[in-house]
C-alpha cells in the first residue's frame, strides 16, 4: 500500500498542488491555501467591527450582531454554503462561480468566530486598559484604536491561527459545490484510479495532517511565548494569566 501511495504522489502531484492550471482554473492545495487565507484577510475587519458592537452599551448594536453571531455558530457550515450557493444567483440573476460563493460563505462564517475571538482579547485586557485612556484624553474610540485595540490583537495571534487551521478543514465542504481545491483534486485522481481510494483519501488526511498540525504547533509556541510576556509585566504567574482562547474555551 505504502508503494501505491509513492506512486499516486509521483504521478498526480502536480495535479494535487495546483489543480489543472494552467490549462484550467487553479486548484489543489494552492486554491485550498489561497481561499483560506482570503477568508480571513476579509472576515478579520468585520469581526472587529462584530466584536465592538458586541461590546456595545447601546441595545440596537449589540442585539442584532448577538444575534447574527450566535445564529451563525449555530447552524452548520454546509447548509450556509447551499443556502449561499442557491439563494446568490436567484438574487443576482447571474451565475456566480463556486469559488466566489464558498469564499463569501467562509467570509460570514468566520467573521462570527472570529469576532468572539476579538472580544475575547478585549475582555483579557480587563478594564484598567480603558480607564488608563480615558485619563490620557482618548475617547472612546481612540482608546479603542491606539490603546485596546494593539493590545488585544497582538495577544490574539494564537488564536487567529488557530481559526485559520479551522478555516482550512472547512474548505474540504467546498468539494459539494465543486470548488477545485485538495479535496476536489484528491476526487480526480480517484476517478482516474478508480481502484485505490483507500490510498487517494489517506494522502489527503496526511497532507491535511502535516498542514493543521504545523500551524497549530506554532499557534501554541506563540501563545506561550506571549502568555510568558503578559506575565514577566504583570509580575503574575503565567498560569494565572487570562489568554483570549481561555475565555473563548470557557464559552464553549
Amino acid at each position: 500500500m505504502i508503494q501505491d501511495m509513492i506512486a499516486i504522489v509521483r504521478d498526480y502531484w502536480l495535479l494535487l498542488l495546483i489543480g489543472q492550471y494552467p490549462n484550467g482554473p487553479l486548484g489543489g492545495l494552492a486554491n485550498t491555501l489561497i481561499l483560506s487565507a482570503l477568508s480571513i484577510i476579509l472576515a478579520f475587519p468585520a469581526s472587529i467591527l462584530f466584536a465592538m458592537a458586541r461590546l456595545s452599551k447601546s441595545r440596537l448594536l449589540r442585539w442584532p450582531v448577538t444575534a447574527l453571531v450566535y445564529f451563525t455558530r449555530g447552524v452548520p457550515l454546509l447548509m450556509l454554503i447551499l443556502w449561499s450557493y442557491f439563494l446568490v444567483p436567484l438574487l443576482t440573476g447571474a451565475d456566480v462561480p463556486s469559488f466566489v460563493t464558498m469564499l463569501t460563505t467562509l467570509v460570514v462564517y468566520q467573521s462570527a468566530f472570529l469576532s468572539e475571538v476579538v472580544r475575547a482579547g478585549i475582555v483579557a485586557l480587563g478594564p484598567g486598559q480603558m480607564d488608563a485612556a480615558r485619563a490620557l484624553g482618548h475617547g472612546y474610540m481612540g482608546a479603542m484604536r491606539f490603546v485596546i485595540l494593539p493590545q488585544a490583537l497582538y495577544n490574539m495571534i494564537p488564536s487567529i491561527l488557530s481559526t485559520f487551521v479551522s478555516t482550512i478543514k472547512d474548505t474540504t465542504l467546498g468539494y459539494v459545490i465543486n470548488v477545485p481545491d485538495l479535496t476536489f483534486a484528491a476526487s480526480q485522481v480517484n476517478n482516474q484510479l478508480l481502484t485505490q481510494p483507500f490510498q487517494v483519501f489517506l494522502i489527503l488526511a496526511i497532507v491535511y495532517f502535516i498542514i493543521c498540525w504545523t500551524l497549530t504547533y506554532f499557534a501554541n509556541r506563540l501563545e506561550r511565548r506571549i502568555t510568558r510576556r503578559r506575565a514577566g509585566l504583570s509580575g503574575l504567574p503565567a498560569a494565572s494569566v487570562v489568554t483570549p482562547s481561555k475565555i473563548v474555551s470557557e464559552q464553549l
